[in-house]
């Protein structure tokens, strides 16, 4: 949904194993109404953008998407940069944690978490 309250499909997805995994954190860690999950991209990591995920409140340049009942933030300036982002999650023996499949990154790191667009 757009800050004018226009319903518009989320740059950002989430995978059935995502959306679980972010069902049971908000349920096991009590997170308080009015906090969604912050989707972003900061300026760092060896390929030279970060992720951002994380509980959070309404900041000023937020818009919000409802994904399946998830409250997501995206801040509208990141929007470019996430496109299109599938958010995974995986709880296996070679990997634990959120993994992000963005089809705008010309360049990933090894560890996943930094990409270069």
């Amino acid at each position: 949904m757009t800050e004018s309250g226009t319903a518009v499909h989320a740059p950002v997805q989430l995978s059935p194993r995502a959306h679980s995994e972010v069902v049971r954190i908000l349920k096991a860690q009590a997170i308080p109404e009015g906090y969604g999950l912050r989707v972003g991209v900061r300026g760092g990591g060896c390929s030279g953008m970060s992720y951002i995920l994380g509980f959070d409140k309404l900041r000023e340049y937020d818009i919000t998407f409802d994904v399946h009942g998830v409250v997501l933030y995206i801040d509208k300036r990141h929007g470019l940069y996430l496109m299109g982002t599938t958010i995974d999650y995986h709880d296996g023996l070679d990997a634990r944690g959120f993994v992000f499949d963005n089809p705008n990154a010309t360049q990933t790191c090894g560890c996943g978490s930094s990409f270069a667009a």
